[in-house]
């Protein structure tokens, strides 16, 4: 049978992603490729308790539907939490539970574009949006992302003059440089999109993660009724879960709930309930800093072992989060270095798929938070055998 599949598939991107569920499934190789957090984290009996706890005292409730909006004791959670920690007014009303933040990334897009529309993105920009974003078919336009955060005079002639629906950004070690905007550069960009029509999406993935244990205030935080920010617990209780949120104004999340229950009714209930007794019977604050504690010292590993062995090569410096970004010397092809290294045993990801516009060849993202401190420093030696193997060849 010949299957008639919509236009807007065939014209999506190819992912990389198969490749990685390949690599991945190998486990002789040392994976720097993935976006994994580690497992070794995961809470496993403090969940298993919320679990049973849940299940004893009231099942019939837990394993019915529910509203589309999400369970309102853990939208009620995640306001208090952006009212305590980041000084932002959030209600629960401006909460909306999702299946993930990829799932915010879906829905925002499918509520927002039409085909031709303008979308604002970093330069590079995160793989999963470029993804969700490329099946409704916009004209995606890309900023370049400076050390501090996008470069401003780009950002504004490109507001100015392509009017996007919306910009996605992640402010916060961004995925996949590891950079973080600076506090100015966030006011900066408020003040560029104040009294345009261009909403700011900040997903903020990653916002718990700093190795400072410092919040950083969001560009929503200065364009409250301009700004949504996503966020998720996968990073910081488990993403096996699939429990994650949108903080917009009430009259988007309106709308935002229509497009919801189309795709899936409600998010599933019983892990809402599982993770709310999980968030209210423990201690997160101590596990999320037991989390970046670990982080910080992997980060500092392979920053450290990228200086020793690979000095030609130039890395980010992450205050936070799960990847860093490495630039390849001159003439040396970023997908090579992936052909070479899963057959040295280990895997970086190689720059292409975040880059819309052509770009990525001479760079690769790491991830640090997945691997051990004994896996890093082997795959690091690996990875510089395979660089100075190909810059011989050259």
């Amino acid at each position: 049978m010949q299957y008639q599949f919509a236009d807007r598939v065939a014209r999506a991107p190819k992912s990389f992603l198969e490749e990685l569920f390949r690599v991945s499934s190998d486990p002789s190789i040392i994976s720097f490729a993935g976006g994994l957090p580690s497992a070794a984290l995961i809470d496993t009996a403090g969940i298993a308790r919320a679990a049973r706890e849940v299940m004893e005292e009231d099942p019939q409730v837990a394993l019915q539907y529910t509203t589309t909006d999400g369970y309102l004791p853990l939208r009620e959670y995640i306001a208090d939490r952006y009212r305590h920690r980041l000084g932002i007014t959030a209600t629960a009303e401006e909460i909306q539970i999702v299946n993930g933040s990829q799932q915010c990334l879906d829905l925002f897009a499918k509520l927002f574009l039409n085909k031709g529309d303008h979308v604002g993105m970093e330069r590079p920009g995160y793989l999963g949006a470029i993804e969700a974003f490329s099946l409704y078919e916009p004209v995606i336009d890309t900023v370049p992302l400076e050390e501090d955060g996008p470069d401003l005079e780009v950002f504004g002639r490109m507001v100015r003059n392509n009017r996007p629906k919306f910009f996605y950004g992640i402010p916060n070690s961004q995925n996949p440089s590891g950079r973080t905007y600076s506090q100015e550069k966030r006011k900066a960009i408020a003040e560029i999109l104040a009294g345009t029509e261009t909403v700011f999406y900040e997903d903020d993935a990653f916002g718990e993660l700093f190795f400072d244990t410092q919040p950083r205030l969001p560009v929503k935080r200065y364009l409250p009724d301009q700004a949504v920010i996503s966020g998720s617990f996968s990073k910081t209780v488990a993403p096996g879960m699939r429990i994650g949120w949108m903080f917009a104004p009430a009259e988007v999340l309106q709308q935002f709930n229509v497009v919801k229950q189309a795709a899936d009714l409600h998010s599933n209930f019983l892990c809402q309930k599982i993770l709310h007794r999980y968030l209210t019977t423990s201690d997160p604050d101590a596990h999320i800093k037991k989390i970046v504690a670990v982080y910080n010292r992997k980060c500092q590993l392979m920053c450290d072992l990228f200086d020793d062995l690979m000095p030609a090569l130039s890395h980010t410096n992450p205050e936070g989060g799960m990847f860093l970004m490495a630039t390849l010397p001159e003439g040396l092809s970023s997908r090579k270095v992936f052909d070479e290294g899963v057959k040295n045993k280990v895997a970086v990801l190689p720059g292409l798929p975040f880059y819309v516009d052509g770009g990525g060849t001479d760079t690769i993202r790491l991830n640090f938070s997945a691997a051990s401190e004994d896996q890093i420093a082997d795959g690091m030696h690996r990875l510089a055998q395979v660089v100075a193997t190909l810059c011989q060849g050259q």
